[in-house]
């Protein structure tokens, strides 16, 4: 078997072995290391003795006696220690043996919220779900995060002994606190993907494997919770964005704003499927929720042939029910430059003016670059210049602060006698 299926095979199996260990042993944090193992014997005996016919059954019988010598070994630890007075296996009586019903799809959902546990922070809760519910290694999920494997080791290791210290069980959270628990799931998957699309720091303008890994957990997610508009929502929304990766890099590397971008090499399919997707769920009964109106306005820019043919007043009508729904910065000024292409830059700019006094907002770059936009728009070049030479010196992503300086530069260049 190729390499990379047989990557592909372990890597969607990694979190439904996983849930089958957890849900009979408990023990999150073992469990966790134990899959890994059994992964890792069978990248090294699959290829030289071909895949087993139950691959999955397989895995939780490796990872499963893996388990066993390591709580064997905490056990011979914590005694040598006089940690415990004595420490017995756990019992085995709950359930069915681990392979012996197919509930996979459960599983990962109760892995998802699990790894998206109240008592983690949002950092903890991103990291974590990519290790165990992604199957990223300890090695990818630092690099997502730009820092060393040892700093993610240790706080991968940490989330573990959290969730296993806290005592929830391997199950879906009571009904009264599955809605808040869901919130926080969808709430990773939209903050791994964005990472993803446009990484915060680093010198890549994207990290199509965030983004993509992204979109496949949320895909599980989806089939899991059929039927929920915000589900399909957030889905939607990371495909009709993810559509337009192709057209985002000039040749030379540097970002190409969207009104700038070639339109033909936006993804179709995936448009049309992001578009069914957000359209089935805004026909649900129930208002529309924040990932449903972001995925509308998302389909009305991917359905306009030209920067020309974009329906702004559609979408500045969808970012002012945003705006009453959610108190997100990024949300704040996007609505502002929707109102400058409606109403015209000085209303944009007024609504800027308003978020001034607001910390999120305004010490980031991305306030600046607004700034800068519309000024240009206004013909203010001299302002225009000045803003986006200051949201370069604040931008944290190497592409981030080469277009804003090109576009600093270009003014500079076209107000020179004679230019």
């Amino acid at each position: 078997m190729a390499g990379e299926p047989l990557e592909d095979l372990l890597r969607s199996e990694a979190p439904q072995v996983l849930g089958a260990v957890v849900r009979r042993y408990g023990h999150f944090d073992l469990a966790e290391d134990a899959v890994q193992e059994a992964l890792l014997a069978a990248a090294a005996q699959w290829p030289r003795d071909g895949v087993p016919d139950r691959p999955r059954a397989w895995l939780v019988t490796v990872a499963a006696r893996r388990l066993t010598d390591l709580l064997r070994s905490e056990q011979a630890r914590r005694r040598r220690e006089d940690a415990f007075a004595a420490h017995a296996l756990p019992d085995h009586q709950v359930g069915p043996p681990a392979d012996a019903r197919d509930d996979s799809a459960d599983d990962t959902l109760v892995l998802l919220f699990l790894c998206c546990h109240p008592a983690l922070s949002v950092a903890s809760q991103i990291a974590l779900t990519l290790r165990a519910v992604g199957g990223l290694t300890a090695a990818e999920v630092a690099r997502a995060f730009l820092v060393p494997e040892a700093t993610m080791t240790r706080r991968l290791t940490r989330a573990k002994r959290t969730v296993a210290v806290s005592g929830t069980p391997f199950a879906l959270p009571p009904a009264a606190e599955r809605t808040a628990r869901l919130e926080a799931v969808l709430h990773v998957l939209y903050l791994v993907f964005t990472e993803g699309y446009a990484p915060t720091s680093g010198p890549a303008i994207a990290r199509p494997d965030l983004a993509r890994e992204a979109i496949r957990l949320t895909r599980v997610l989806v089939g899991l919770r059929s039927a929920d508009p915000e589900v399909e929502g957030l889905l939607a929304l990371m495909l009709l964005t993810h559509a337009r990766r192709d057209a985002r890099t000039g040749p030379d590397g540097v970002a190409v704003p969207m009104e700038f971008q070639d339109r033909a090499r936006w993804d179709a399919a995936m448009i049309d499927e992001g578009t069914a997707l957000v359209t089935a769920a805004l026909g649900r009964p129930g208002g529309a929720g924040p990932y449903q109106l972001q995925a509308a306005i998302a389909a009305l820019h991917d359905e306009a042939a030209t920067p020309g043919d974009t329906d702004w007043p559609q979408i500045l009508a969808l970012y002012d029910l945003l705006a009453a729904t959610t108190d997100s910065p990024v949300v704040a000024l996007n609505h502002a430059v929707a109102v400058a292409m409606v109403h015209g830059p000085d209303a944009g700019l007024a609504r800027l003016d308003a978020l001034a006094t607001d910390r999120r907002v305004a010490e980031g770059h991305r306030y600046l670059a607004a700034r800068a936009h519309l000024l240009e728009r206004r013909g203010d070049r001299d302002a225009a210049r000045t803003a986006y030479e200051e949201a370069a010196r604040r931008a944290t992503a190497l592409p981030q602060r080469r277009y804003l300086n090109a576009a600093a530069l270009r003014l500079a260049r076209s107000e020179r006698p004679g230019m």
